[in-house]
């Protein structure tokens, strides 16, 4: 860990590297959707990205994550997401430190990945996944 904080310069943070926005994220190749909230918060608002075939979203809660990291692909782009990013920073971090390298966090947190799905943008990603078939 105290290799990755060395890291976190200025610089890093300056350029905006660690960060996603969610529109961003949706058009990877292969993605994986960290939800780090509690299962309760998962439980009432659940984010499952099925219309996106190319994400796959997991919820692990942050006090979880050293125990079910072997659930973490280390194949595809991770972005990390809670409500106000501060979980997805601890744990932004922490998978830094377990060797990860293809990792973002959401810009915007839950908040900016909600407003991602809403009916209009999902219509147009089911659209375009039908004229591809």
């Amino acid at each position: 860990m105290e290799q990755v904080l060395k890291k976190l310069t200025l610089e890093f943070f300056g350029t905006g590297k660690h960060k996603i926005s969610p529109d961003k994220f949706f058009e990877v190749e292969n993605g994986f959707l960290l939800d780090v909230r509690s299962k309760e918060e998962a439980d009432s608002i659940a984010i499952m990205m099925k219309p996106q075939p190319n994400i796959e979203c997991k919820n692990i809660p942050t006090n979880e994550i050293p125990d079910r990291i072997h659930e973490i692909p280390r194949n595809k782009s991770i972005a990390v997401f809670c409500p106000a990013n501060v979980r997805s920073a601890i744990v932004y971090a922490y998978l830094l430190a377990e060797g990860f390298s293809d990792i973002r966090i959401i810009v915007g947190g839950y908040s900016a990945l909600t407003e991602a799905v809403k009916p209009g943008k999902v219509l147009k990603v089911t659209r375009n996944a039908h004229e591809t078939e």
